[in-house]
């Protein structure tokens, strides 16, 4: 673990120019071993509260889910844990795959007990947080979704194909963290780019080659074929997904994404018939740092609105 990463909430301490981002993530730090080494984890609002479940992508980390949290933490217990190797988690022990990622965000809910539990995902986090619902149904209660999937996939962008390149790609990922610098811009539309605090705060956990390797390993971890030990992990939550259409769901979704393209929103659509469906038209793959405000409201309606389907503490 960085020392320097791992106190992001002490608000005495001097702040310069490249911590900015702390500020932004006012939030304590807690830690849990799961299996292989700590997973980091916020946890934020009042026992006895629904739980908001937010489960982040590649290569995001909790922080993603900032504003978020904060604007929910009053009426929900908000919970955004840190896959291993991302964010202020520890390094992963050896390269991990999505079946991994969902045993050890299962064993994070079985560890705390969460119970009531609405899931907020986005990216891997959906196939990651999808996978751990199925295997705890009773757990669950609510699910929302932006630009993500759980499919496998038909297509592979051009601009990931290209950080597979044997060799290459792996000095590009992990050696000049050009994989998690493009995304600072490619993941926006209405937006030219980032503000620089927030750009630090995606940048800041991924600040040397071994703290870039999860992010390398999501990347060679998307299977182009069933030779893929990942086709089979989502061949089996696609298949399952129907387990889970009496729950309540939003899909939120940026339409000018290139990577969870707007067919991806159709295939849950088609599988989840009663979804409502939130489209963005002119939002992109970040979608919650495209169009924060319109996103927030959204969420905060569909919560409040199906607040009568949950069990009372």
């Amino acid at each position: 673990m960085d020392a320097s990463l791992a106190a992001p909430v002490a608000a005495s301490a001097p702040r310069t120019a490249a911590d900015a981002w702390r500020a932004l993530y006012p939030f304590t730090s807690r830690w849990l071993r799961v299996s292989d080494a700590r997973m980091h984890y916020v946890d934020e609002g009042q026992s006895g509260r629904p739980i908001l479940l937010f489960v982040h992508g590649n290569p995001t980390w909790s922080f993603h889910w900032r504003r978020l949290i904060v604007a929910l933490r009053e009426q929900y217990r908000c919970i955004a844990p840190d896959h291993l190797g991302c964010g202020l988690s520890e390094l992963q022990p050896r390269p991990l795959r999505l079946a991994d990622h969902i045993d050890r965000l299962a064993e994070l809910i079985a560890r705390l007990d969460l119970q009531n539990v609405t899931l907020i995902a986005q990216d891997w986090g959906g196939a990651i947080g999808l996978g751990a619902a199925l295997g705890q149904r009773d757990r669950f209660r609510r699910i929302v979704l932006f630009n993500t999937g759980a499919f496998r996939p038909w297509f592979i962008p051009w601009r990931i194909r290209a950080c597979r390149i044997p060799g290459l790609g792996k000095l590009a990922v992990q050696g000049g963290n050009l994989f998690s610098r493009a995304a600072l811009t490619m993941t926006l539309a209405r937006r030219r780019r980032l503000d620089a605090a927030v750009a630090d705060g995606y940048l800041a956990p991924y600040n040397s080659w071994s703290r870039r390797a999860a992010v390398h390993q999501f990347v060679r971890d998307i299977p182009a074929s069933p030779r893929h030990p990942t086709w089979a992990t989502l061949e089996q939550i696609e298949r399952r997904l129907p387990e889970l259409a009496s729950l309540p769901v939003l899909l939120s979704w940026g339409m000018r994404d290139w990577c969870f393209t707007p067919e991806c929103l159709d295939r849950f659509a088609e599988v989840w018939p009663r979804a409502e469906i939130h489209r963005l038209e002119d939002a992109g793959h970040w979608v919650v740092e495209d169009a924060p405000d319109d996103v927030a409201d959204r969420l905060a309606a569909f919560l409040e609105a199906t607040e009568t389907d949950l069990p009372q503490p």
